[in-house]
């Protein structure tokens, strides 16, 4: 009797489920990945329907997409850290369950603060969902060439979510509305929600430090006034309150943040990185590149459907050539510096992307798919992806090993940062441009004035990359995916 009542307690313990192989989780992190980057663009095809059913102004238009690119920049750090403490799969979920309830909510708006809010938490979402995909990939495959392989695969599906944002944003705006923009994330999402919670397994590296809160609130929240008081100077001007008040208020809460990492035992960003000539110079540099770079697709769109007159899905798949480009020049970059060096293929890649500016900047009312959109955008993306890799490679040489993963994230975050910013300046150059005209020659000088400013932002970063960065990087580290 003993030996039956044992059987029968050892058949009710739950056995452990088969490991799932390794593709099973590549996958899930990838689609992951996929949904955060797809809605960095997805949605510019859809601006124009926005305005039109919310009601939106054209400042308005940007923060669509600096709401979702502020949260993800200021959190993104913090969301990597909460991943280390509290278990990679945890913060997976997490993170990919408020965007996927940030979607719906974004796909219902009946307001446009209602969308503005949902783009928000969608971006900080992504910043805690984000770090998770890579250290997922990383941990389910071993170390040699089939890790490489998924690392690999991980890049190409983030490059592609990019690539594909305007042609699938186009497709769901024409077919359907706006609104499935980011209603399609709810389907996709709560199937990847129900697969990781059935196949991931919980993972942490962990020390014990705490998590910078008050830093990633503060750098969060100083972007956010700052990019408001830069939107404002165009309606109320440089000197009135409802322009001075939040710039001043927004250079205090950086300045706050600058003082809790000074001070915190385990700041978001260390400061003394910033004294290494290879981080600040680097960092810089691909802040700068951000500012213009992050531009091109919101103005593109807009001059694609507002003065050429193209339809949401016509606007998407003329973007796909430059799309491409930026995944060539990510693919060539390496290749180049192993002949070039990182310094001169980064210089390469910047002064490609002003000639691709320059030329935009030509645009016309009546313009030609290839002299107006095609040409000028291959050249400026295919220079942004031959530049970001060996920015980023000399970011990380000169930190040390164990700080390589914060550098790869802090040049990320720098480069989100610069182009929320950036379009916030943007914008309001090319809204002051345009004054109360809405016709097709007012929109146009108001872009073309965006890439003149564009090229000459990029200018100025080609010539610090020759006088500050590196001439060569200081160790034999692996080429980060960025």
């Amino acid at each position: 009797m003993t030996g039956m009542l044992r059987a029968e307690e050892v058949s009710r313990v739950p056995r452990p489920r088969t490991a799932p192989p390794a593709w099973v989780l590549v996958a899930l992190a990838c689609a992951g990945q996929f949904l955060v980057v797809l809605d960095v663009s997805v949605v510019n095809v859809a601006l124009p329907s926005m305005r039109a059913d919310l009601g939106l102004s054209e400042q308005g238009l940007q923060w669509v997409v600096n709401a979702y690119a502020i949260a993800f920049a200021g959190f993104m750090l913090l969301g990597g850290r909460a991943g280390d403490l509290y278990g990679r799969k945890r913060m997976f979920l997490v993170g990919l369950g408020l965007f996927t309830l940030a979607s719906l909510g974004g796909g219902l708006a009946q307001e446009s603060w209602q969308l503005l809010l949902a783009r928000a938490v969608q971006g900080l979402g992504a910043a805690v969902l984000a770090p998770s995909t890579l250290t997922i990939v990383t941990s389910a495959v071993p170390e040699g060439a089939a890790r490489a392989r998924a690392i690999a695969t991980w890049t190409a599906v983030g490059a592609g979510g990019g690539a594909a944002g305007g042609f699938v944003g186009g497709v769901l705006v024409d077919l359907w509305s706006w609104r499935w923009t980011l209603l399609i994330n709810v389907p996709v999402g709560a199937a990847v929600l129900l697969g990781a919670l059935w196949w991931l397994t919980e993972s942490r590296a962990g020390d014990g430090r705490r998590l910078d809160v008050p830093g990633a609130v503060l750098v969060t929240a100083g972007l956010a006034t700052l990019a408001y008081g830069i939107s404002q100077t165009e309606a109320e001007g440089w000197t009135s309150a409802a322009t001075v008040v939040p710039l001043v208020a927004g250079a205090a809460l950086i300045g706050m943040f600058l003082l809790v990492e000074a001070r915190t035992t385990a700041p978001l960003m260390p400061l003394g990185l910033l004294r290494l000539r290879s981080v600040a110079s680097a960092n810089t540099a691909m802040f700068l590149s951000g500012a213009a770079m992050f531009c091109m697709w919101f103005f593109m769109t807009l001059y694609a459907q507002n003065v050429l007159g193209y339809t949401p899905v016509q606007a998407g798949l003329a973007l796909v050539p430059s799309s491409l480009a930026i995944v060539l020049g990510s693919k060539l970059a390496p290749r180049l510096m192993r002949v070039l060096g990182e310094r001169k293929v980064a210089v390469l890649g910047t002064v490609v992307a002003v000639t691709g500016f320059a030329w935009q900047s030509t645009m016309r009312v009546d313009g030609s798919y290839v002299v107006a959109i095609m040409c000028p955008g291959i050249l400026m993306m295919l220079g942004a992806g031959l530049a970001t890799t060996p920015l980023a490679a000399l970011a990380i040489s000169g930190a040390a090993p164990g700080e390589a993963g914060l550098v790869s994230g802090l040049v990320n975050t720098s480069r989100t940062m610069g182009g929320s910013l950036g379009l916030a300046v943007m914008s309001t150059l090319a809204a002051a441009r345009t004054g109360d005209d809405a016709g097709p020659g007012a929109l146009t000088e108001g872009y073309a004035l965006v890439f003149r400013v564009g090229a000459g932002v990029l200018a100025v970063g080609a010539v610090l990359m020759v006088v500050w960065l590196p001439r060569k990087r200081m160790g034999a580290e692996a080429v980060p995916e960025v």
